[in-house]
């Protein structure tokens, strides 16, 4: 039975919050890494105990350049600094919709080559959160222990906290219908589909949605956010069709540009996502949850925590 000293949990800058959260679900301290930044922009980092020998818990979200370095940086520090295992958990993976490249454009798939970056940093484990695809999984030669966790459950048990009266799940697209249809038949609610055509990077055109919306209180669901162009024009179709609201559920809450004022001026009531992506926080129209006591058990199972440890 190991004892929580040899375990040491850290986050990058931008998930400290989250990597708090989960630190105090397993019963162990959170470890503030010595970070500083010199006037010639190069940044310092130090881990402030010896982790040679230890397990080590790393959680980030690389939703821009700086976090994504910052994880290569402390896994690389890890194995340099003898740390006995590496496990990362990544709450967002940024780049996460360019998994493959459209044939003859030379784009570079940068939710792969990303992650590949990850992997050569030669972490023991990975885990994603509600990934676009699950391509990225695969970015590694089979050395590297992955995992895709799923929010589903504790989604669920967050919308049967909440009033939404009578409600159906709705995807905004066909593509993601499979995951709306798993978290429906949990629910026992009804689901469908919106038609959904993309003709430039963030510009798509909804057609028509199931008349089953109408009546009811109408929950699209997508696992990201970005600028809510799509998920809006869902909500108008929904209203056409008859839904009495329109509420939007999605893991992460990426909310670009001025996509949270959108929002507020669209006939979508309730925002409902997790804290996955950084800084997220629940306000006059966001509905935040937080993943930490999911993550937490994930990580209590695969490393052998004691729940001792939990006070």
């Amino acid at each position: 039975m190991k004892n929580n000293s040899e375990y040491v949990l850290v986050a990058n800058q931008a998930s400290s919050d989250l990597g708090q959260k989960i630190a105090a679900e397993l019963g162990l301290p959170f470890t503030h890494m010595v970070h500083k930044e010199f006037a010639d922009g190069e940044v310092y980092h130090a881990f402030p105990e010896d982790i040679a020998g230890k397990i080590l818990i790393i959680v980030a979200s690389t939703h821009n350049q700086d976090s994504h370095q910052e994880l290569m940086d402390l896994i690389q520090g890890a194995r340099y600094l003898n740390a006995a295992t590496v496990n990362v958990v990544i709450p967002y993976l940024g780049y996460s919709t360019m998994e493959r490249a459209k044939r003859g454009s030379f784009e570079i798939p940068k939710g792969v080559t990303r992650t590949r970056q990850i992997f050569r940093a030669r972490p023991d484990f990975v885990a994603f959160v509600d990934l676009h695809s699950e391509a990225v999984l695969h970015a590694h030669g089979g050395e590297i222990s992955t995992k895709h966790i799923w929010t589903g459950e504790l989604v669920v048990e967050h919308l049967q906290k909440m009033d939404l009266g009578d409600f159906v799940l709705v995807s905004p697209d066909y593509g993601f219908s499979k995951q709306v249809a798993k978290l429906a038949s949990l629910l026992n609610c009804p689901h469908t589909a919106a038609d959904k055509d993309r003709y430039d990077t963030d510009k798509t055109i909804i057609g028509q949605i199931s008349s089953v919306v109408s009546g009811k209180t109408a929950v699209i669901c997508d696992d990201m956010i970005r600028t809510g162009g799509s998920i809006i024009q869902t909500a108008e179709r929904c209203l056409d069709a008859g839904a009495a609201e329109t509420a939007v559920l999605a893991t992460h809450l990426v909310m670009a540009g001025d996509a949270h004022q959108r929002f507020l001026d669209s006939s979508i009531t309730k925002v409902i996502g997790s804290d996955t992506y950084p800084g997220r926080k629940s306000d006059d129209l966001l509905e935040v949850y937080s993943v930490a006591p999911l993550l937490a058990r994930i990580l209590r199972g695969y490393l052998k925590i004691d729940q001792e440890f939990i006070n």
